[in-house]
């Protein structure tokens, strides 16, 4: 198995502390300033314990991360390695279009913007953050996420350890959501986190066997739920 394919072993240490670094919660990217409808799901009661808080994450994993975000960040995690702009503004444009919410799309595009700001403030020699076209100057945090992995990441790494890296970052920011508005004990939102895993594997593979014309964002209750979130009278969390 060539070692630059996407399910290729890893056993660089260079590699998995990149891996670690970019899964940090303390990433200064604002992530724990967003719930993604999981606020709105608990002042409507549809969650509100421990269990619902677990089945709403894993639906939450496989109904939207593992057919979108997921998707696009190994897509474009590929298209950084080859240079690809083209395919990056495509992927970064399908994004933006898909967010079906303003308060998604603000996130998108909030998060994406930060961890642009974050890779120039690493001050890495050879850095291409200053030589990139306009349209990627501030990409939505999918694209971005994937360039901060190009960045860290050697070029042999797989891109499937950068899109469980994903997973597993946007998994640990969710529970932590979840343990500040029901609000959850710490040893409840572990509890949740180790059931999310469980899946995350199996959402990864499937996230990166999944086309172009596969890939969707299509979540109309969770739309709704975001949308509501907006204007929702007492809220922890940003909209």
């Amino acid at each position: 198995m060539p070692p630059s394919s996407p399910t290729a072993p890893m056993h660089d240490d260079d590699s998995l502390l990149a891996l670690l670094w970019m899964a940090s919660p303390t990433l200064p990217i604002g992530g724990f300033s967003y719930s993604e409808g999981l606020e709105a799901a608990i002042d409507a009661g549809l969650v509100h314990d421990e269990t619902s808080a677990a089945d709403w994450l894993c639906d939450q994993l496989w109904l939207t991360q593992a057919r979108s975000d997921l998707v696009v960040l190994g897509q474009a995690l590929a298209a950084w390695r080859a240079s690809d702009w083209e395919r990056l503004q495509a992927l970064d444009q399908w994004v933006r279009l898909t967010r079906e919410s303003a308060e998604l799309r603000l996130q998108s595009e909030q998060m994406g913007r930060s961890l642009m700001e974050w890779a120039k403030s690493l001050r890495l020699p050879d850095c291409p953050t200053a030589r990139l076209p306009p349209g990627l100057a501030s990409p939505t945090y999918p694209v971005a996420f994937a360039y901060g992995l190009w960045l860290r990441l050697p070029p042999t790494a797989p891109v499937r350890a950068g899109v469980l890296c994903a997973a597993f970052a946007w998994a640990e920011n969710m529970v932590q959501a979840a343990i500040k508005a029901l609000p959850l004990g710490q040893g409840a939102g572990q509890r949740v986190l180790a059931r999310v895993c469980l899946s995350i594997p199996q959402a990864v593979t499937e996230a990166l066997q999944t086309s172009d014309a596969q890939r969707q964002s299509f979540s109309p209750m969770w739309a709704i739920l975001s949308a509501r979130h907006e204007t929702q009278y007492s809220r922890l969390f940003r909209s």
